[in-house]
């Protein structure tokens, strides 16, 4: 999918490329500021119907993926501090990494203007 999407006149593309660095953003000031990280995925909902078909939909997507599954590492990590704190710190630290190398990985491809990954087929499957 090319940055400008015939799907979407360049007005529209740019006002959700700019969503799209917000959540980025969000995700990122939420390693200090913890309420941001459940703000990202609110906006993700909301513009996500808007995007369906365009290049930035593979970044909503990206982004969604990224929070659910940090947010059950975090989970995992705190949860296993009752049995251990070495093992809690583990899974939190590699969460922690997984979720900035996400945040990198996305913001850098969307300042190039590239998907995040080619979707096939109507489910969308990731190829």
């Amino acid at each position: 999918m090319s940055i400008n999407d015939p799907q979407k006149s360049i007005a529209e593309t740019k006002v959700l490329k700019n969503m799209v660095t917000i959540v980025y953003a969000l995700q990122a000031a939420s390693i200090p500021l913890i309420v941001t990280y459940f703000i990202a995925p609110l906006l993700i909902l909301w513009k996500r119907k808007q995007a369906e078909g365009t290049w930035l939909e593979t970044h909503l997507r990206w982004q969604l993926n990224t929070f659910w599954f940090s947010l059950a590492g975090f989970i995992m990590g705190i949860a296993t501090t009752a049995v251990s704190v070495q093992l809690a710190t583990i899974i939190l630290a590699t969460t922690l990494m997984w979720f900035v190398y996400r945040i990198g990985q996305g913001w850098t491809k969307l300042s190039r203007g590239l998907s995040m990954f080619r979707a096939a087929g109507p489910d969308k499957a990731l190829s």
